[in-house]
């Protein structure tokens, strides 16, 4: 069973509405179904309406934050625990390890970043836990079109869309997630 999820999505605060209520709908259901939220721990943005949605609603959320984004993005001090550590590569390193899954919400390079560290670490044998690309409004078509591309001009296997699973709801992920067992 799943017991944590880590949560990777945008801090801006300027996102397109459709992506916070993917968000706080998301954070709803995890709460519902007592799935653990492990986020980057800010305040803002995507990242900061997951988390109150996780909390409005009972659940437990757990920050990572570098003691340098503390200020920039308003470190989250309303969630069950916030941890502060040095460097962007420790804070990564303990959202991968945190969460028995990945859901990737909208998000810019950061998220970006993230996405693609957690498919690499995994093509690369370092972790087989799932990973899904929450497709809000359809945001991550162009990249999935990017991915088909670099798979047929052969700068990747074929198998590399067996990485990560695309699901259009938050019911589709969760349920897709319910069946999987956790993996360390």
């Amino acid at each position: 069973m799943i017991k944590n999820i880590t949560v990777y999505c945008s801090s801006s605060n300027h996102a397109p509405q459709a992506y916070f209520d993917c968000a706080a709908l998301l954070g709803k259901s995890l709460a519902e179904r007592g799935i653990g939220l492990v986020f980057g721990g800010g305040d803002v943005g995507l990242m900061g309406c997951v988390a109150d949605s996780v909390m409005h609603h009972g659940g437990r959320v757990r920050g990572i934050i570098p003691r340098f984004l503390q200020e920039k993005e308003v470190a989250h001090y309303g969630i069950s625990e916030l941890h502060v550590v040095t460097t962007m590569h420790e804070r990564k390193m303990k959202l991968t390890e945190w969460g028995d899954a990945f859901v990737v919400l909208p998000g810019g390079f950061g998220t970006l970043d993230e996405l693609m560290e957690i498919i690499t670490w995994k093509h690369l044998g370092h972790h087989q836990k799932p990973i899904i690309l929450l497709n809000c409004n359809g945001f991550w078509d162009p990249l999935l079109a990017f991915f088909n591309r670099i798979a047929e001009e052969c700068m990747v296997g074929k198998e590399y869309t067996n990485y990560y699973t695309v699901c259009s709801t938050t019911e589709e992920a969760l349920e897709f997630l319910e069946k999987q067992e956790p993996i360390p």
